[in-house]
């Protein structure tokens, strides 16, 4: 079904009424969009020079010992270009047992040389483009995929309905608390290897469902990491103060947090809903964010100064996390209006911005808004709700979007993503992610390759 049907602001307005999205808000002048996102954002000691964020989006194109390898270049590259002063480099595995795909980027001390030609090469396009690249942020997310590892999954606990999803039996062992005390000594090794590349900052990935964003839902666990919330706090904390006790204060430390991981699609559950961050267990179908702020509160206090929020899993209710106009291959079709996912994730990140006012924090949810997403997240910039737009789907579409945005104060409808999820349908296929309608020289053919494969399965 075609939601996206609307030719003006105003009409987008007018539905986002109907649908009762009541959050979701557009700031309509052009010049009053260029103005707010190009506010500078003092985060930590830093000043990013602009309110316009580049989301992690996995290109799944790394080489097979984790360097980036010619589409990772062109990509970051292309963003260089593209204007956004906070760049948040994509999922980059702390250990080989933590890839979620065998060419997703993974840092070790025999590739950090090429993180570091892969980052000044970043900051030399971006200073020719732009002027200057000092006020250029450049996080790198430091992942463990757990549950979705490849070849062998990494449970932090049983959730029973993931598990019927994913055929995960219920004597699956679950990751035992002295290896995750290990774990905890290799992201502390990653951040240093991020710090020797040149990164100014380090992100511990707790989002859609990888290990560390299930840690935080596992209440049925037993042991130093699971039950009470203090527990489930503790790796992300203890890898917060390790990296403090080994980096001091050279890398800023940011999270990309779930602030709602809801239900796997479909399933019929009971409650109350013993499983999951940041829902409710009488309803798990809305948002309770209490044990959430406490967990940003608890992060504040260890030295966490920028805050990235998403919602959901790819894996077992993308709806939630990406509203979509059309599911890749072989998935459900949207079970709601886009624009109530939209609303979801605004007022979900603007009820977390105006709890912590100090904390920057960046806003997902937007690219399915396609030309009028900048006029959003204007709109959410200027009330509060959010410090930066991020964009990641349409950002592998129309990569140089901030420039628009920022000189025009519109976008090229022409050119904006569909919301077709061509790229998360290369990723299921484990090939390299991107953008084949409006990216044909670079994923025309992968897209071919990928489909004839699907057909040889």
């Amino acid at each position: 079904m075609r939601h996206f049907v609307y030719k003006t602001l105003d009409a987008l307005q007018r539905a986002a009424e109907q649908t009762g999205a009541a959050h979701v808000h557009f700031a309509a002048n052009p010049q009053e969009v260029r103005q707010v996102l190009a506010q500078s954002v003092r985060v930590g000691a830093l000043t990013v020079g602009n309110s316009i964020a580049i989301q992690p989006m996995e290109g799944c194109d790394g080489t097979p010992d984790g360097n980036p390898d010619e589409l990772t270049w062109r990509r970051y590259e292309r963003f260089a270009r593209g204007g956004a002063k906070l760049i948040w480099f994509e999922a980059t595995a702390v250990r080989q047992d933590g890839r979620a795909n065998m060419r997703q980027l993974w840092i070790t001390p025999r590739n950090v040389g090429e993180f570091a030609r892969l980052l000044a090469r970043v900051r030399e396009l971006h200073r020719q483009e732009w002027g200057s690249a000092d006020d250029l942020l450049l996080p790198i997310q430091l992942t463990h995929s757990g549950r979705y590892s490849v070849p062998r999954r990494i449970i932090a606990y049983h959730n029973p309905y993931i598990d019927q999803m994913t055929g995960t039996p219920p004597e699956y062992p679950v990751i035992a608390d002295d290896e995750l005390e290990r774990l905890e000594d290799d992201y502390v090794i990653a951040a240093g290897l991020a710090l020797d590349a040149g990164f100014q900052a380090v992100d511990i990935k707790a989002v859609h469902g990888y290990l560390l964003s299930e840690l935080l839902g596992a209440k049925t666990r037993d042991g130093r990491y699971g039950g009470p919330l203090e527990n489930r706090l503790r790796f992300i904390r203890n890898v917060i103060g390790k990296l403090r006790a080994a980096s001091g204060r050279r890398l800023l430390i940011a999270i990309r947090m779930n602030a709602f991981d809801g239900v796997p699609f479909g399933c019929e559950f009971e409650t109350p809903y013993l499983y999951g961050w940041g829902v409710d267990a009488a309803n798990p179908l809305r948002e309770d964010l209490r044990e959430v702020k406490q967990a940003i509160s608890s992060f504040r206090e260890c030295g966490v100064e920028l805050l990235n929020i998403s919602l959901g899993s790819p894996y077992y209710n993308p709806h939630i996390g990406r509203p979509f106009e059309k599911p890749d291959e072989g998935n459900y079709e949207q079970p709601e209006h886009p624009l109530t996912g939209v609303d979801r994730h605004f007022r979900i990140a603007a009820e977390l911005q105006r709890a912590f006012p100090n904390l920057p924090i960046v806003g997902t949810g937007y690219s399915w808004l396609q030309k009028y997403a900048i006029n959003a997240g204007a709109h959410n910039i200027a009330a509060g709700a959010i410090r930066f737009l991020g964009v990641g789907r349409g950002a592998l579409a129309y990569p140089d979007f901030a420039r628009d945005a920022l000189e025009k104060g519109e976008l090229d409808e022409r050119r904006c993503c569909k919301t077709l999820t061509y790229c998360t349908y290369l990723m299921r296929q484990k090939f390299p992610s991107g953008c084949p309608p409006f990216d044909k020289e670079g994923y025309g053919q992968i897209i071919k390759l990928a489909r004839h494969a699907a057909k040889e399965a």
